[in-house]
């Protein structure tokens, strides 16, 4: 009777009967902030760009917040020559290959440092600008944040609006902070007598870039590095900005008259006329001079509340509220919370860094294999729109082809480590060696074809799927003498905690290699190719996922595995349910996953290693273990603002994408899981809504 009731539930989820009402779900998780140094800050964005604010409504207190884009790089002069560096010659099966393996620690010439070492910084994001308030006592004394009191800020998610409220020396103040969803734009209405009587005003202020590999981007210590050349107006100033070869634009207009004044070479304040109790101002940020007639609050605030009321009432939504398990809130909020936080962070024109676009983790360069956990939730959250990132397969095909010949394989090699739009990879001891990011686009593409059955689809991805494939193919050595296909050495596990020089045949990749190869056949096949027979004979010969004691281990003949290598990514897990299983013994895996959760060091993983541990704990049908994966370790919690902390750079955004993933996973199912509704919760406690959904590979 209850697995009837299931399928009546999985049923009626789809019908408008069983609406979901989306305004209501949102609402109920709006973060309501009070404290004023929270790791992370309140957002509002569109993907491209982001602005961190803190309690006053801007960055007013605040100097490790940001404003962030897609398009706004930056390199250090002067200018190196990437193809000087002279490549690690690698042994790989008796063969020596070329790698980007030049640190002086690892076998680089030592006057080979400094280009590796500008390398490894450039490009990196830039930090736009620092914009916030100006706000001065009774007295004319300047303010400090403990001069805030009785603040609260709403985050209303449903609409992408902040609003702040809070007093200065009893005086109320309300701010209200929105993003502009079609060009780079931020806009603020403040209202207050501190406007009327001249003791509130805004402030720009723009930074040199940071070399640091984890900062907010800004250098306020070089103002002779950098120009800001301003051209000012009654109600506003355009700002040229140049740092180096880069440059940018700002534009700042305010509602009504406004006195703009430089204070040094790089900071600048507006004062509204006095006499008025309310200021309004839009701030655009642009890579080219900006054009035509700039949008005022009342029309940027517009565009955000239908653009946001558009995202929540399409594509995927899940509903918990009826559920009598404690956890369902925790679980629902978390889930709304990634999902704003991913779509002002990570729907842009590049694929996301770490942090996203809140600070410059990594010098705010993104990661191929990284990719997966960033941006597969928005194809089972029927909001692959927002992916347009993935742009970068097709756009860098042939780049990184010549990679591959270089080394002597076929088809394309994907790297790992990228800034912005350049051509080289970060040359470090690991990102050159790292194979598990090799079949991500043959998955990507898997994903948007069941979404998109069409030819148009097939077109689009037919290149990278088939150069992947054969770069999988001719990737894997054909040991004669055990007759078997390995991968391996050199390479570097998923993980990254192995000897990249002797390991061989790690868990996780040879199932995504089969994987890969699988899918790419099928491809070949819907395309009207014949089946390539090096794919089917590396299939048929590929090495067995390595097991010692009855379970599966990170890769062959690891010495001390439960003792030595148990913490960092738990990537022998991952085959089962983050990937289809292709390889995986069930039984082996069950008992592999049960090891994991007895023995692994999960204060030393990081932030998608939960979600994918519950994927593999809910196709295993340990349902109740597969929600508390998401929910109870340190390692993996969902902040006030919906940020993932814990593992990594702060914030971490894989987690909130595989959290999405798995969330789907868990609801709508993956192929072959059982019939019924949320085949992946628990079968007491949940009464699981959701719409838009798509099952998982």
């Amino acid at each position: 009777m209850r697995a009837l009731a299931c399928i009546v539930l999985g049923f009626a989820s789809l019908t408008a009967a069983a609406k979901i009402d989306r305004k209501a779900l949102v609402n109920r998780h709006n973060p309501v902030v009070t404290e004023k140094n929270l790791p992370g800050p309140s957002q509002v964005g569109n993907g491209e760009i982001a602005i961190g604010v803190d309690l006053t409504g801007l960055q007013t207190y605040s100097d490790h917040y940001a404003i962030l884009s897609n398009w706004a790089w930056h390199k250090f002069p002067p200018e190196m020559d990437p193809s000087k560096l002279e490549p690690t010659m690698l042994d790989s099966n008796g063969r020596k290959v070329p790698y980007e393996y030049s640190t002086v620690e690892f076998g680089g010439s030592q006057d080979q440092a400094e280009l590796v070492r500008w390398m490894i910084a450039n490009p990196h994001r830039v930090n736009l600008a620092k914009l916030g308030f100006i706000i001065t006592k009774k007295d004319g004394s300047a303010t400090t944040y403990d001069d805030v009191q009785n603040a609260v800020q709403k985050v209303d998610m449903y609409r992408g609006v902040i609003e702040s409220t809070y007093e200065i020396e009893g005086v109320p103040v309300k701010v209200t902070t929105v993003a502009h969803p079609e060009i780079d734009a931020f806009a603020v209405k403040v209202e207050s007598e501190k406007i009327a009587d001249g003791t509130m005003g805004i402030s720009i202020a723009f930074p040199y870039a940071s070399d640091g590999a984890f900062s907010n981007g800004a250098d306020w210590s070089k103002p002779d590095k950098h120009s800001t050349k301003a051209d000012i107006t009654p109600n506003g100033a355009t700002f040229e900005r140049k740092m180096d070869d880069t440059k940018y634009w700002v534009r700042l207009k305010t509602g009504g008259k406004a006195d703009v004044e430089q204070n040094s070479e790089h900071h600048f304040s507006i004062m509204p006329e006095k006499g008025k109790k309310e200021m309004t101002a839009v701030v655009q940020f642009s890579p080219e001079k900006p054009k035509g007639k700039l949008p005022n609050f009342n029309d940027t605030f517009a565009k955000s509340v239908d653009h946001w009321q558009n995202f929540w009432e399409t594509g995927g939504a899940i509903d918990l509220s009826e559920s009598t398990d404690p956890r369902w809130f925790e679980l629902e909020r978390r889930v709304v919370l990634s999902q704003y936080v991913l779509a002002v962070n990570e729907a842009g024109s590049l694929p996301p860094q770490e942090s996203g676009l809140v600070n410059n983790g990594w010098w705010g360069k993104f990661h191929y294999e990284m990719i997966w956990w960033h941006g597969t939730h928005y194809f089972l959250w029927d909001r692959d729109n927002l992916a347009k990132y993935m742009n970068v397969y097709p756009e860098n095909l042939e780049t990184w082809k010549k990679l591959a010949e270089k080394q002597g394989y076929d088809g394309v090699r994907w790297p790992k480590t990228i800034g912005g739009k350049s051509q080289w990879e970060w040359p470090n001891h690991i990102n050159p060696v790292l194979i598990w990011q090799q079949p991500h686009p043959i998955f990507f593409a898997e994903l948007d074809y069941r979404n998109h059955p069409t030819k148009e689809t097939l077109e689009k991805w037919k290149d990278v799927v088939l150069e992947t494939a054969d770069f999988m193919a001719s990737y894997a050595f054909y040991n004669k003498e055990e007759g078997r296909y390995v991968l391996g050495p050199p390479l570097n596990v998923v993980s990254e905690n192995c000897d990249p020089l002797t390991t061989q045949n790690p868990t996780f990749e040879l199932s995504y290699w089969r994987t890969g190869l699988r899918l790419a056949q099928e491809w070949r096949k819907r395309l009207g190719m014949e089946e390539n027979p090096k794919y089917n004979d590396v299939i048929a010969k590929l090495s067995p996922l390595p097991v010692q004691d009855g379970v599966y281990v990170s890769w062959e003949n690891i010495p001390d595995m439960w003792t030595r290598y148990n913490f960092e990514h738990p990537g022998l897990i991952g085959p089962y349910g983050m990937l289809p299983g292709d390889g995986v013994d069930v039984p082996t895996m069950d008992k592999t996953f049960k090891k994991v959760m007895e023995t692994w060091r999960l204060d030393q993983t990081w932030g998608w290693d939960f979600p994918m541990l519950s994927m593999c704990a809910a196709k295993l049908g340990h349902y109740d273990t597969a929600i508390d994966l998401l929910l109870n370790y340190e390692r993996f919690h969902v902040e006030q603002h919906g940020l993932v902390g814990g593992g990594g750079p702060f914030p971490y955004f894989p987690g909130n994408g595989g959290l999405l993933y798995a969330v789907a996973f868990l609801a709508a199912g993956w192929d072959g899981a059982p019939e019924g509704n949320a085949p992946g919760f628990p079968k007491e406690g949940w009464v699981v809504k959701w719409e838009n959904l798509k099952k998982a590979l």
